[in-house]
């Protein structure tokens, strides 16, 4: 029985293995390496700066600057990196940090007596005694209600272009108003689709602007500090405090993860992005259907009433909801089990990262809810992963006590670990 399998490969679940592996434990790793960094369309670029992009090792010697200077390649801040450059960067990590990665992908997570039993893709059955889940965003993906159930060659998630270029000479229609709605809208244009609109219930496009220089002095930098977030004081208190964050009234929780750090372009994609000449705003899709003649019949609803448009394809860029739900890798009884946010269907989580279900612990966007807006972000993994590993290793040493982790206390539902 392993000390702990982490399930997911990403930025995540990368720097958790870092962690666990220094700290000696008996640890099995799942997923493959980047995978939706590696399936984005080349000639994206990487929205955060290179400083606030690091996996987590826990010497530091591992950075993205580490990589760049080992390559001989740019990761400078006010320089936007590409995206594929940032994947191949979790790929030379995991070469350094990890130990070997066991590409196939988990399809199961059960409790059992001890811990849990993992089944992977091929049938093979394992347990363990702790379990961290880092499986990323896809699992998580948002299709506004209209568009579900379409079939794919109509409709698709922006996560699932690792190419655009099947597009060419199509009238496609993107869906959002976010970095990937944007940033998918400008690459199409640039590709030589034959039409590109954007649809988007907000009112107005918000750009960020571009970075001030990390040296300019005491004032301004007092008025509106760096974080790995974005600059200003409200971005300093979700990037520097998640715990603090984590033990705000769930309401309140609720309301933050919703409202902060909204839909915006980043500050290099605004002169692309006039290429493209349809922008609806203050709109949503109210109801699609297939013509005869194989297009998509939107119905369009706005300020000023509806609408009727034909399109060859529609790219839903509308994020992902970090649902419990959604995670299908979780038994049905273990995810009925654990204690979600509010009313919401994110699951609480403790201290440690731990969720109510002794010794499942839980990183990335399934968190958020519980710990801030920087768990939506590559940036939120330096604070996730010592932490959790810390947990892990006070679970098992309360399971070398006790009784191992993994049984549930009365009624099937516990207590949140402080």
């Amino acid at each position: 029985m392993y000390d702990l399998v982490v399930v997911g490969a990403g930025p995540y679940g990368l720097s958790v293995a870092a962690h666990a592996a220094a700290q000696g434990l008996d640890l099995r790793v799942f997923g493959r390496s980047m995978e939706s960094w590696h399936a984005m369309p080349s000639g994206m670029f990487l929205k955060s700066e290179p400083w606030a992009s690091h996996l987590s090792d826990p010497e530091g010697r591992y950075g993205l600057d580490a990589y760049a200077a080992a390559r001989g390649v740019r990761a400078e801040h006010g320089v936007p990196l590409p995206v594929e450059r940032f994947a191949a960067y979790g790929d030379w990590f995991a070469r350094q940090a990890v130990p070997p990665v066991d590409e196939r992908l988990v399809g199961a997570v059960a409790p059992t007596a001890g811990g849990f039993e993992l089944r992977t893709e091929d049938g093979e059955r394992l347990r363990a005694r702790t379990v961290a889940l880092a499986v990323g965003v896809l699992p998580f993906l948002e299709v506004p209600g209209a568009l579900r159930g379409l079939p794919r060659r109509f409709v698709t998630h922006s996560s699932h272009h690792g190419d655009l270029d099947g597009l060419a000479g199509r009238d496609v229609t993107v869906v959002g108003a976010g970095q990937a709605a944007l940033e998918t809208a400008a690459l199409l244009t640039e590709r030589g689709a034959a039409a590109v609109r954007i649809v988007a219930r907000a009112g107005r496009l918000d750009w960020n602007t571009p970075p001030p220089a990390l040296d300019r002095g005491l004032l301004p930098s007092l008025r509106a500090p760096h974080t790995g977030l974005g600059c200003g004081w409200r971005n300093r208190l979700y990037a520097d405090t998640p715990g603090i964050f984590r033990r705000l009234p769930a309401a309140a929780r609720e309301r933050i993860f919703e409202r902060a750090l909204g839909p915006a372009g980043a500050w290099w994609l605004r002169e692309r992005f006039a290429a493209v000449g349809d922008v609806r705003l203050g709109q949503r899709i109210a109801s699609a259907d297939v013509t005869g003649d194989e297009r998509l019949r939107l119905g369009v609803a706005g300020p000023d009433g509806a609408t009727v448009l034909e399109t060859d394809h529609v790219i839903a860029a509308t994020g992902f909801v970090p649902d419990l739900d959604r995670a299908g890798v979780l038994s049905p009884a273990l995810r009925g089990a654990l204690r979600r946010v509010g009313a919401g269907g994110a699951p609480e989580v403790g201290r440690l990262f731990e969720s109510s279900w002794p010794g499942l612990f839980l990183s990335g966007l399934l968190t958020a809810p519980s710990y801030g807006p920087s768990m939506r972000f590559v940036f939120g993994a330096e604070y996730t992963a010592g932490r959790l590993v810390k947990g892990v290793r006070q679970r098992l040493r309360a399971g070398a006590g006790r009784g191992l982790p993994g049984r549930p206390r009365t009624g099937g539902r516990t207590a949140v670990p402080a």
